[in-house]
């Protein structure tokens, strides 16, 4: 096994998790905070948007089961990378699309995920390229938040449809249930 980790922001971390978990070759997803300048900063906190950290989830993930290429193709296809600052209706920098590269090679990896994914948004991409920072595990209730649950309020309007979307085009790199 070639384990990696990738560091990834898209919106919300409940959304993001719920996908990056759900494919073959995907050992963890832990939802954190990271990119910002407060040293441990608590969910309260980093949702005021004064932190600077970015909503994000940290995947371990088998690289020969799946790239790092690939997953970063289905982090461009799962929330939408030509919104500045924003996911839907969560507004504020910690909502931001940003890539945080492990090594220089992951970085010219996002560098051209960029480009390839560039020609399927009418509007450009806004996806940031940002350096590693101290990573910061969220709170033990958002790990596995959507697996868990399924029926809250936010989880039945926003994830559940994104999760359905997701897995009518991606359904041949799920995890078997």
């Amino acid at each position: 096994m070639m384990t990696e980790v990738a560091t990834i922001a898209g919106g919300c971390f409940w959304c993001t998790e719920a996908v990056f978990d759900s494919l073959t070759g995907v050992q963890a997803v832990e939802s954190g905070y990271i990119g910002g300048h407060v040293t441990d900063p608590s969910y309260a906190a980093v949702c005021t948007g004064r932190t600077g950290h970015a909503e994000a989830v940290r995947i371990t993930f088998d690289e020969a089961q799946i790239s790092y290429a690939d997953l970063l193709d289905i982090f461009f296809h799962t929330h939408d990378p030509t919104t500045l600052n924003r996911q839907g209706a969560d507004a504020g920098t910690q909502y931001r699309s940003a890539i945080f590269p492990h090594s220089p090679e992951q970085r010219a990896e996002a560098e051209e995920a960029i480009e390839r994914n560039q020609a399927d948004w009418d509007q450009p991409i806004v996806t940031t390229i940002e350096p590693l920072a101290p990573w910061y595990k969220a709170e033990q209730y958002h790990q596995q938040y959507y697996a868990n649950n399924p029926n809250a309020g936010y989880c039945a309007a926003v994830v559940g449809p994104k999760m359905a979307k997701f897995r009518k085009g991606y359904a041949a790199r799920l995890k078997a249930a």
